[in-house]
């Protein structure tokens, strides 16, 4: 299977889901975004990386990188796997310059490592269609715009009962206004119904 690359695209504090994080990753060559729901520990250690901030004492995914250092091994790339019931699944490519090994990783994990080891993120086109979201290209211009009001938390909606062709237009209304964990609990819901 062709892989396809991604980058970070950004990360957004989650407005139903306490303590946990939308990454948004962006397909290198293509309008398609993945969004992932992490953790808090996750997503500050990804947040540190990408700003180069150096703390006092090494965070787990440093110490992991340090570790890895230290006997010479090397992640190569990260892929993202597999995808199931709204669960994203990744590989640590590894190598000590003779074998190369593949290891299961959370994805939240895997991202803050490839981080660390300046490595690319791959996915593959069966994930992209199951759980990318396609940008208009409207969406994509880099307009200025009026700031967006603070929204309350979300309540929990189902979104079970609405027909796929109000869901369609609630998905293409939630990537407009750049509500990536909406959009991925809709498309999830029209997954479902495939």
């Amino acid at each position: 299977m062709e892989k396809i690359r991604l980058d970070i695209i950004g990360m957004s504090y989650s407005q139903s889901q306490s303590g946990a994080y939308a990454l948004i990753l962006g397909e290198r060559d293509g309008k398609r975004r993945l969004p992932i729901i992490i953790g808090g520990f996750e997503a500050q250690s990804i947040a540190i990386e990408l700003e180069k901030i150096r703390t006092p004492r090494p965070l787990t995914h440093d110490l992991f990188k340090s570790f890895a250092d230290v006997y010479h091994i090397e992640i190569s790339e990260v892929v993202i796997n597999k995808f199931s019931e709204g669960v994203f699944y990744a590989k640590l490519v590894c190598t000590d310059g003779q074998n190369e090994q593949e290891v299961d990783s959370r994805t939240s994990d895997a991202i803050a490592l490839a981080l660390r080891f300046n490595c690319p993120i791959f996915s593959y086109e069966s994930i992209m269609v199951a759980a990318g979201i396609l940008m208009e290209e409207e969406a994509e211009l880099m307009k200025p715009e009026e700031p967006k009001p603070q929204s309350e938390p979300e309540e929990a909606v189902d979104y079970t009962d609405a027909a796929s062709a109000v869901l369609k237009q609630m998905l293409q209304q939630a990537i407009e206004n750049e509500e990536y964990e909406k959009a991925s609990k809709i498309r999830d819901e029209l997954n479902k119904r495939k």
